[in-house]
């Protein structure tokens, strides 16, 4: 619900306002074409009359207050409230994030350097999660074990916050692809929604955890989770941090990925699986996900009104009746 504002239901009629100066005119002409006062009756009341005259303003500025008022009414000023009433199908999302030791890896670029894995990851997923609306999201993350990072919310600014605490090997330094799944499965297991997802993301094989992955993936498939994979990094020689009595420098290591058990995970699921050796594959990944899982919204704006024409409406006419009062008793001029 969005707050009160102030609007004019008729504001052209506001533009009557212009025709008041004239009205000043006129009257001032008036004022200046009377003829004088007969000196007889003039100096037998001297007294009375020369407070009456440098009062006689006073009918016309409330006549003139009373019209601007009318106009105002006339325009309808008015408080405008609109209720915005949401209906989606519903989606809940768990991102399952891979924070293992061989996301140090330098293969990947952001901003046209090299850096590891895990920054790359993190920048694609802070865009996705931006181009989300109405949508349920939580995140868990995964090594030698895993837990929640954050669960199902609709607090976009929560979950950046805690995506942006993720740091590779908090979870260990192994990589517990079943482990992750079966808690994303946990997470999503109160859900009602029509559309349960889990993104999966790693760069290596399954070498911690109790849980299988195709035994986890057994399990989302039976309470109807689908499961989008991907594997992310190059394979073979890759640039990697290493810790020396001199500091840091790079190596080369061998990496691979379990593109196979991927593509089993999201065959078992009815979800898709991808393969991204680049920034760009990646944010291509994300976005292509988007799109198959994009919520129907439906959005309903009603305007409710609340009239305040009467504030200037009622003040108008008794302006306008004080001042005749006054022509008519006090202000008269004798021919």
């Amino acid at each position: 619900m969005s707050p009160w504002s102030f609007q004019w239901g008729s504001g052209w009629v506001l533009a009557l306002l212009l025709g008041l100066p004239v009205l000043i005119i006129i009257e001032w002409r008036k004022r200046k074409s009377l003829p004088l006062p007969n000196p007889d009756i003039g100096a037998l009341k001297a007294a009375g009359t020369s407070l009456r005259q440098q009062a006689e303003f006073i009918p016309f500025l409330l006549r003139l207050m009373g019209l601007s008022l009318l106009v105002i009414a006339a325009a309808r000023p008015q408080l405008a409230n609109t209720v915005v009433d949401v209906q989606n199908d519903g989606i809940d999302i768990v991102l399952a994030l891979d924070t293992s030791g061989s996301m140090k890896a330098l293969d990947l670029k952001l901003e046209g350097e090299r850096t590891d894995r895990l920054s790359v990851v993190k920048n694609v997923v802070a865009k996705f999660i931006k181009g989300r609306s109405y949508d349920r999201i939580g995140m868990v993350v995964f090594g030698d074990e895993a837990y929640t990072q954050c669960p199902l919310t609709l607090d976009y600014d929560i979950l950046h916050g805690y995506l942006d605490l993720i740091q590779i090997g908090i979870a260990g330094e192994g990589t517990a692809i079943g482990n992750g799944i079966a808690t994303a499965v946990k997470r999503l297991d109160g859900s009602t929604a029509k559309s349960r997802i889990i993104i999966l993301l790693t760069d290596g094989r399954s070498n911690a955890g109790a849980v299988s992955p195709i035994a986890a993936a057994e399990l989302a498939a039976k309470r109807g989770i689908k499961i989008y994979t991907i594997s992310v990094g190059t394979t073979g020689n890759v640039p990697y941090p290493e810790q020396t009595p001199f500091g840091t420098r790079v190596v080369y290591v061998k990496l691979d990925t379990d593109d196979e058990t991927m593509k089993a995970i999201a065959q078992k699921t009815n979800g898709q699986f991808f393969s991204a050796s680049s920034t760009e594959m990646l944010t291509q990944v994300y976005e292509t996900i988007g799109k198959l899982e994009k919520s129907k919204v439906e959005i309903k704006e009603f305007t409710e009104y609340q009239e305040l024409f009467e504030w200037a409406a009622y003040p108008a006419v008794l302006l306008l009746i004080l001042q005749w009062l006054l022509r008519q008793r006090i202000f008269v001029r004798i021919p």
